[in-house]
């Protein structure tokens, strides 16, 4: 206990220099004399490290820790290319104490293992925050001002939709292929309502990785969508269906089998821009290539981190050197992936042609963590609630406490801002820049129960990611917005 107390009065204390907390327990425990007195710094450090948690953040600098009597330690994921030799991380002398600081955007989420010995392959012990991916999971890394998406979890208060299992027989690709179908809350198979429909690539980790039913749900009760019919559709054999050698034969069971029973079982809206198309990496590759081929069927196309690189760019150079069709894009993807400038120079593209495009880029890897995180922006902008119903009217009874994504998003030079109150309390609403600092404060007062909206002029601020952040009865949400200009 006295050396703890001894190491927080170092760490606590004011800064002489400007070295971080982090730099100067480096430099203590190096200055010590003995091993007993490097372990029992390193100890006193790991206890005030795991209250606030591990990788040890100070503001843009995140430090990898590992303990352990290994040759080697490093760091792979997203930040580079999950390689198991490119970050090495430092043995501090004399301990088991291995360290590496790096900085990242104040609004990254990455996600990483640790590599002993050049071959084991770990989750960090220090790290309670995994995210699923398709390998396994991971480590996550989630920088201070990164928002944990809530639409992801399952809120046991709202109505659900129902999921059925079909099987439905390819004669183009001679295989069983195996569906999930969501039903949205309501649905009644005498009513007169037809909905859209959104069909996903790899369905079965759109749900079980991408937290897919969970978001639709949320979204459907929130009013930020339509309620709407979800096709999750399991591939056999994922890259030759997707990009290689049966990618023309999956592409003609998606447009002449599947779509025609789906439309003839449910009641779908059968117009092409009340369909949906969407998949991840390869995923994104075959979603490209069946809306491109066949508009007349699918008129909104959703990509996920889409892979283009298969068959010498086949789907890149289709849609960029052929003509321009009534298709409406949406493109999603990560800066640490390496295939993000083929993504910026096809949304380049699109809007130099007048298409309509949503894209959004985020500081983040190849990841299931980056798209289930940012479904929901897809599904608002393919199937937004109705414009008169965007921001709820007053009279409806309010239950929850909720911020609402501006609309419109991006934004120039103006957006509103709506949120809700379930009681009345002290509120106060602020924007924040990427790196924390406060840009303005909107609200700062005593509201009533009910619905709220405020609009949000950024003439004066320069583009790029910002956040707005609600506190009030002790709870605080955030939201990001896009500045465009």
């Amino acid at each position: 206990m006295k050396i703890l107390f001894y190491f927080l009065l170092i760490i606590l204390s004011p800064v002489i220099n400007s070295q971080s907390q982090f730099q100067q327990f480096i430099n203590h425990v190096n200055s010590l004399p003995t091993v007993q007195q490097k372990t029992a710094a390193v100890d006193s450090f790991m206890i005030y490290a795991r209250s606030g948690g591990i990788p040890f953040i100070e503001d843009s600098t995140a430090n990898f820790i590992y303990l352990g009597n290994y040759s080697s330690v490093t760091a792979a994921g997203d930040f580079n290319n999950w390689s198991a030799t490119a970050w090495s991380l430092t043995r501090l002398s004399q301990t088991n104490f291995w360290y590496r600081s790096q900085t990242f955007e104040m609004d990254a989420r990455l996600d990483y293992k640790f590599v002993l010995n050049g071959s084991n392959w770990i989750l960090d012990p220090e790290n309670p925050n995994t995210c699923s991916g398709g390998f396994g999971p991971n480590s996550e890394l989630a920088m201070p001002l990164y928002v944990q998406p809530w639409e992801i979890q399952y809120n046991p208060n709202i109505l659900h939709g129902t999921v059925v299992s079909k099987s439905i027989y390819s004669t183009n690709v001679s295989v069983n292929y195996q569906l999930n179908i969501y039903l949205p809350p309501g649905y009644d198979t005498s009513s007169a309502i037809t909905y859209p429909t959104a069909y996903f690539q790899d369905g079965a980790e759109y749900i079980s990785l991408g937290s897919a039913v969970k978001v639709i749900d949320n979204l459907i009760d929130s009013n930020k969508i339509k309620p709407l019919i979800a096709v999750f559709v399991t591939p056999n054999n994922r890259n030759e269906e997707y990009a290689f050698s049966k990618r023309n034969q999956y592409r003609l069971f998606f447009v002449n089998e599947l779509v025609p029973y789906i439309d003839n079982n449910y009641k779908t809206i059968t117009s092409p821009d009340n369909r949906l198309v969407l998949g991840d990496s390869f995923g994104g590759n075959i979603s490209a290539l069946i809306s491109y081929n066949h508009p007349e069927v699918f008129g909104l196309c959703g990509l996920h981190s889409a892979a283009f690189w298969p068959n010498n760019y086949e789907a890149l150079v289709m849609i960029t050197s052929g003509p321009i069709k009534d298709i409406k894009w949406s493109s999603i993807w990560g800066t640490y992936e390496s295939i993000y400038p083929e993504l910026r120079s096809f949304r380049d593209f699109l809007i130099g042609n007048s298409c309509e495009i949503d894209w959004l880029e985020r500081p983040e890897g190849h990841s299931w963590g980056l798209w289930r995180a940012s479904l929901d922006r897809m599904l608002e902008y393919f199937f937004p609630a109705n414009p008169s119903s965007i921001f709820p009217e007053e009279n409806i009874v309010v239950k929850n406490f909720n911020l609402y994504q501006n609309y419109p998003n991006p934004f120039n030079p103006s957006t509103t801002i709506s949120w809700q109150l379930a009681e009345s309390h002290f509120v106060s609403l602020k924007i924040y820049d990427v790196l924390g600092n406060e840009i303005s404060t909107l609200i700062n007062e005593e509201q009533q129960a009910g619905f709220h909206k405020i609009d949000f002029n950024a003439s004066s601020l320069s583009s790029g990611v910002y956040f707005y952040s609600l506190h009030s009865n002790n709870k605080t949400l955030t939201n990001r917005m896009i500045l465009i200009k």
